[in-house]
């Protein structure tokens, strides 16, 4: 049978994931993932860890109320309460999206600013900001919050095993920042499927996740590995025209709620 086996959310966009055992989803995937995301202050650049590796260190955990808890090694933790109305908008911009957004405000500025090292701002969008998807793919109401291009990201657990036999070690999940994990497929069973309910919840696979360099990268200790690993096996044996594939892109189509250890149906 296969079974959701673990839920990852990831508020801070390039942040450190939050393990969850039950979360709820609208319009944009799991309530408070990757509603928020650091820019460069001058450009409005968005940020990540394939440019600022010690992003792996930013802690970053989601409230009730949409705000969001920072602490990273040498600071103190700052409480950051989600931009009201009157809040200043800031133009950013992600991969080819420009878009006007809340900034967080000067105090956050400063937090963020001394980790990153420069005039940095966090920014978080509402649904009313939201994104669309990428054309082509998907339906055209589709939006995503501050995720690389949709809302969710689905991996199989045997798909990483398959991966970790080939590298020759054991590779943690989080090196790939997937929302949801599947038990019980065969590896990269993922690739063929349309259309999945886990719960009462129906979700549409999009497109499957083209892997860069950020997934050399130690969660736990930020370091890039020496061996391009497992990018590197990636692209020996995942490799299509738009690159090295692994886990699939999903939109959920409704709300409602996950928990760990409910059944996937596979629909299509």
């Amino acid at each position: 049978m296969l079974r959701l086996s673990a839920l990852y959310r990831y508020p801070l966009k390039s942040g450190k994931g939050e393990v969850l055992q039950q979360v709820g989803l609208d319009k944009l995937g799991l309530d408070g993932d990757r509603r928020w995301m650091l820019v460069d202050e001058a450009s409005g650049r968005f940020l990540t860890q394939r440019a600022v590796a010690q992003m792996s260190q930013l802690s970053a955990l989601w409230n009730a109320e949409g705000g969001l808890t920072l602490s990273a090694p040498g600071q103190s933790p700052i409480d950051i309460a989600v931009p009201g109305n009157d809040a200043e908008l800031r133009g950013v911009t992600i991969w080819r999206d420009t878009l006007r957004v809340p900034d967080a405000g000067d105090e956050a500025g400063a937090w963020v600013s001394q980790f990153i090292g420069k005039p940095t701002r966090l920014v978080q969008v509402p649904l009313d900001r939201a994104r669309m998807t990428e054309a082509g793919y998907g339906k055209d109401d589709d939006q995503v919050a501050f995720a690389d291009g949709y809302p969710l990201l689905l991996i199989g657990q045997a798909s990483l095993e398959d991966l970790s036999q080939r590298v020759g070690r054991p590779l943690e999940m989080l090196r790939f920042r997937p929302n949801l994990v599947i038990e019980g497929s065969a590896a990269f069973a993922e690739d063929g499927w349309k259309r999945i309910r886990i719960g009462e919840v129906e979700f549409r696979v999009v497109k499957s996740c083209s892997r860069c360099i950020l997934t050399t990268i130690d969660p736990q200790t930020g370091e890039r590995s020496d061996d391009r690993e497992p990018l590197a096996t990636l692209q020996k044996y995942r490799s299509q025209a738009d690159g090295a594939m692994f886990g699939q892109n999903l939109v959920n189509d409704g709300n409602g709620r996950l928990e760990v250890g409910m059944p996937v149906e596979i629909l299509e």
